[in-house]
């Protein structure tokens, strides 16, 4: 049975027509993805889901008794109440049924046995039980965890008051989760995910009975979850059964075949004009001509043409700049922190000319914290970290800071590049900025506005080094991929942090990653990098259990056992740690050596001075560290 179907649904917003004739069904299990470019009315059909609007004409139909539950971009509106109690409130009826049997109880403890006390208590006992029993608490606290949350008691009672604004969103979508419904909405739910819960909630959600209807821009997420699309296209929709990469190529099919279509319409439409240009005034033609006229009228009318408003897209490349040194941006011995916590100690990076890697890490490992120490935006507390001969860094945070303050977008262009208003004009016709557009306040302009502000900026910059925190924040599909082309293409250094693991894979070919408090480097893609991390796991997973099968059965065998264990999981975890730093430290001799084959790095009595002390700096170090190793492997055997 269908949980929801939608028929001829339609909405007017300011006395325009937004979307028309909007008709799907659908069940359970069914996970719907709504396409669409901006103000295509995606959210807003979200909302008439929910009951939230009413349409202008159509109507909607849910299955009886339906539970429906919306996650949009609204931050709660009750700062006060405590973490646990806000996503606990999405089960009102299960607090109420505990409440009512409690209340039962204490009826029947006072001596209250007849027989309509008896059945009521028996009804809410099964009412209880078919909707999670008691332990329906620990499946709200499993969404938290897997949203990147904390299920512990200083952590849900804390008020939302105190939690920020990314915090506040994932909260929300912990408790439309939570709330168990027959018609989940999910508006950008993967807003504020780092990578681990973006792939807990791909995996939560092909487990759901319920029907889902979602809108997002995470190409992966929505390959990985969507069994459907609702395509809202000039005002009309189209539905299409299957994954989602297979609509994209029905779309492109579709398109190229409306192209040619336009293509053969135009030419028919100009041959006949230039008949009439060439016989109006012929009085053996006249009759021909006025015949053609009419036809050239209906042609126009009747013809084939795209919506007005997908002509406009992102389209920007970087030019070529200017040539930097070997490794235009350098970090040695670096020490990261924030207060009194150290983030990151002895980190030592060096990113190559034209070299495209990425930073990834959890949420709270410090990614933002690095990357605006290396950008210059702070100062470490040790080490260094400085720019290479002829290096030219252009920095892009997650806030878009470069197209925040006063003034127009044009001013704000201005500012930011020093170009001629007419130069700026053409710049930011490029980042879909035309005619009054560029007049705008910066007060009144939207986030991914302001995120194509910032961009072309940067573009404009001609820096030979990025560093880009998030880029793809507020970016519809079709500019994150414009995005991805581009730094596809850039000839500089580029060091990338995003959640988009398309981008991730798409741009980068080398991954840094933050790994139990250090940095680490992995002289390949994040895809790649992924699945490492999966293998390692496995092992470790699979030398714990076999740990525990031998512990278990000297256990059964009642005798103390004289064979030796397997490795405790820290001394497994110790050892992992000391090979992935072997392996960094390694790396950078290596390095060091390929320079030191350099003549010219040689040139300078002070410069082959610390040339030969970082080399036998490093050989201690590593020395040092297979010490260790040997050491966390004795005693991990002892064990």
């Amino acid at each position: 049975m269908a949980v929801a179907i939608a028929s001829q649904i339609g909405i007017h917003v300011g006395g325009q027509p937004l979307f028309d004739d909007v008709s799907f069904r659908l069940t359970n299990r069914e996970r719907m993805t709504l396409s669409g470019r901006n103000g295509a009315g995606k959210s807003t059909l979200l909302r008439i889901l929910a009951a939230e609007l009413l349409p202008d004409s159509g109507k909607l139909s849910l299955r009886r008794g339906a539970r429906v539950a919306l996650h949009d971009q609204r931050p709660p509106r009750e700062r006060a109440i405590s973490l646990g109690d806000y996503v606990l409130s999405a089960r009102a009826e299960m607090i109420a049924l505990e409440a009512e049997l409690e209340r039962l109880e204490q009826v029947m403890s006072a001596g209250d046995h007849d027989e309509v006390t008896l059945e009521s208590y028996s009804n809410a006992q099964q009412k209880l039980e078919t909707a999670g029993g008691y332990r329906w608490r620990d499946d709200v606290f499993a969404v938290l965890r897997g949203l990147g949350f904390e299920a512990e008691p200083e952590m849900t009672e804390r008020p939302l008051s105190t939690f920020s604004g990314g915090e506040l969103t994932r909260a929300s979508l912990a408790r439309a989760l939570a709330a168990g419904p027959d018609l989940l909405l999910l508006d950008e739910p993967t807003n504020h995910l780092d990578i681990p819960s973006l792939e807990w909630l791909e995996d939560h959600l092909q487990g759901l009975e319920a029907a889902i209807v979602l809108v997002a821009h995470d190409r992966w997420f929505l390959e990985a979850v969507g069994t459907s699309v609702l395509e809202l296209e000039a005002g009309r929709a189209r539905f299409f059964s299957g994954p989602w990469h297979a609509w994209r190529k029905e779309k492109a099919a579709r398109e190229i075949a409306l192209g040619k279509a336009i293509e053969r319409q135009t030419a028919e439409i100009e041959r006949m004009e230039r008949f009439v240009e060439r016989f109006r005034y012929k009085a053996t033609k006249a009759r021909q001509a006025q015949a053609r006229i009419k036809q050239i009228e209906k042609l126009k009318a009747n013809a084939v043409s795209h919506d007005p408003r997908d002509q406009r897209a992102l389209r920007f490349s970087f030019a070529t700049p200017e040539r930097a040194g070997r490794f235009p941006l350098k970090v040695e011995s670096a020490r990261i922190e924030v207060g009194a916590r150290v983030l990151l100690e002895q980190v030592t990076l060096r990113l190559e000319r034209g070299e495209h890697a990425v930073l990834v890490g959890p949420n709270g490992a410090g990614k933002t914290t690095l990357i605006d120490t290396l950008a210059g935006r702070r100062e470490p507390t040790g080490g260094v970290v400085k720019l290479g001969h002829n290096a030219s860094l252009g920095y892009l945070s997650q806030h878009a800071d470069t197209a925040a303050g006063t003034g127009t977008v044009l001013e704000a262009a201005q500012r930011g590049t020093g170009l001629t208003p007419q130069k700026v004009r053409d710049l930011l016709g490029h980042f879909m900025f035309s005619g009054d557009e560029v007049e705008k306040q910066l007060t009144d302009i939207s986030g991914g506005e302001q995120r194509r502000l910032s961009l072309a900026i940067l573009v404009a910059s001609g820096a030979n080094v990025l560093i880009l925190d998030e880029p793809t924040n507020h970016l519809d599909l079709e500019s994150r991929e414009a995005l991805e082309d581009a730094l596809t293409g850039f000839e500089g250094a580029l060091l990338l942090v995003s959640h988009d693991r398309a981008l991730l894979e798409a741009v980068g070919s080398r991954t840094f990653a933050i790994e139990d408090g250090d940095l680490h480097s992995y002289q390949m893609g994040w895809a790649e990098y992924q699945r490492t991390v999966q293998e390692r796991e496995s092992t470790e997973k699979e030398t714990a259990r076999a740990a525990d099968r031998t512990s278990a059965s000297s256990s059964a065998n009642g005798k103390r056992s004289t064979a030796p264990r397997g490795p405790s999981k820290n001394a497994l975890k110790k050892i992992a740690s000391l090979e992935r730093q072997i392996e960094q430290a390694e790396q950078a001799l290596a390095t060091l050596e390929e320079e030191l084959s350099d003549p010219a790095a040689w040139a300078s009595p002070g410069s082959s001075d610390r040339s030969t002390e970082r080399h036998r700096e490093l050989k201690q170090r590593i020395e040092e560290l297979y010490d260790s190793w040997g050491a966390a492997g004795g005693s991990a055997d002892s064990n």
